[in-house]
């Protein structure tokens, strides 16, 4: 039997086939134990992330519980802090009313020792000059009586 060039390249190219199939026979087993362990690795992680999962949402749940009780308290600081802008406003009130008051009470104790300490003044002014005057009025009477007396004649 005699065979023609094409059914031998046919044999050539199916061997050479056959030789490609054996020789990645290895690398296609040898990649299906490492997909095997990636999907154990995967199916290992997967179960353990539910249990992590449900830890993290258990803390998410206590954190969001302290958040909320530290909102309360802040809100309970913030009413105080009301309070105490309303008590800081009464103080001021009450501090510009006393001040008000001292200048009032200064003006009504001033105006009157002003006026006694006028009058004091006056009083020791008029005084003085009335002491003056009778100084005065006694040298005048001194002078007078000197010259009314008779002179000696020849002195």
């Amino acid at each position: 039997m005699q065979m023609h060039g094409w059914e031998i390249a046919l044999l050539i190219v199916s061997g050479a086939f056959a030789l490609l199939v054996i020789a990645l026979i290895v690398p296609i087993l040898r990649l299906r134990h490492t997909v095997d362990a990636a999907t154990r690795t995967l199916r290992d992680v997967a179960d353990a992330t539910g249990p992590l999962l449900r830890n993290v949402n258990e803390t998410v749940e206590n954190v969001n519980t302290a958040l909320g009780q530290a909102q309360t308290s802040l809100d309970g600081v913030n009413v105080q802090l009301a309070r105490l802008d309303n008590i800081t406003d009464n103080i001021q009130h009450v501090s510009a009313n006393v001040a008000n008051l001292s200048t009032v009470v200064t003006a009504a104790a001033a105006n009157p020792l002003v006026k006694v300490a006028a009058f004091g003044y006056g009083v020791r002014n008029a005084a003085a000059r009335r002491r003056r005057s009778d100084e005065e009025s006694e040298v005048r009477d001194e002078l007078k009586r000197r010259r009314r007396r008779p002179r000696p004649f020849g002195a």
